[in-house]
């Protein structure tokens, strides 16, 4: 992260937050599954089908779900060029806005669950260096090993503050995801039209940050 401009590190740790918020109506709406967090409900996969419980089949669709958004966003990211960022953005909103529409009617069934997780697929596609995810905006076990790194570095006289990005990315995670959980308990997925309002702020952030970057 540390080749990055200020804008764009304010923006990766905004889609963290969003990230977290999103993660956490889904893991309470769910009961235990994840529509960001893959390795999570990969781990769920695998202890369901050893138990042979239902639980099964929806991690393996929210995983699915996940990886269509990955490409769906891939593919719009190639198609969009140097304005990558706000057109993967767009889409993920699109898909938010279609899980938040799917709230106000009365059987939204899984739909509306496998939204959220191709939107939170799709986003992964924002922070990219040489066609390799640079920045993983919904999950933060990388983050925090270089946060790890970052600081051992710290505290054998080298760079002093490079260990700081990866806690700023961290926090805002954890922050959406306080976030989400209270907002869950009043409004339950009806807050999903406050994650695609936030995920609109943060498509006009993206177009102010014009469309050359190195990221």
């Amino acid at each position: 992260m540390r080749r990055y401009d200020v804008p764009r590190h304010m923006l990766a740790i905004g889609l963290a937050a969003q990230a977290g918020f999103i993660d956490a109506l889904g893991f309470l709406k769910l009961g235990g599954l994840f529509v960001s967090f893959m390795s999570g409900n990969s781990t769920r996969l695998g202890a369901s089908i050893a138990s042979r419980t239902a639980a099964a089949w929806t991690a393996a669709g929210l995983i699915g779900a996940f990886v269509g958004g990955v490409i769906a966003g891939a593919l719009v990211a190639r198609r969009a060029g140097p304005w990558r960022k706000p057109a993967v953005l767009g889409l993920a909103t699109l898909l938010l806005l279609s899980a938040a529409l799917l709230t106000l009617t009365a059987q939204p069934g899984n739909g509306l669950t496998l939204l959220m997780a191709a939107a939170m697929g799709a986003i992964n596609n924002m922070f990219q260096r040489d066609g390799e995810v640079s920045i993983g905006v919904t999950y933060m076990t990388g983050a925090l090993v270089k946060l790890g790194q970052q600081l051992a570095v710290a505290l054998t006289g080298g760079a002093m503050w490079n260990w700081l990005p990866y806690l700023l990315l961290w926090l805002g995670l954890v922050a959406g995801a306080v976030t989400g959980g209270w907002l869950f308990a009043l409004m339950d997925l009806h807050a999903l039209w406050i994650a695609t309002a936030f995920s609109v702020l943060l498509l006009w952030w993206s177009r102010r940050l014009g469309p050359l970057d190195l990221a």
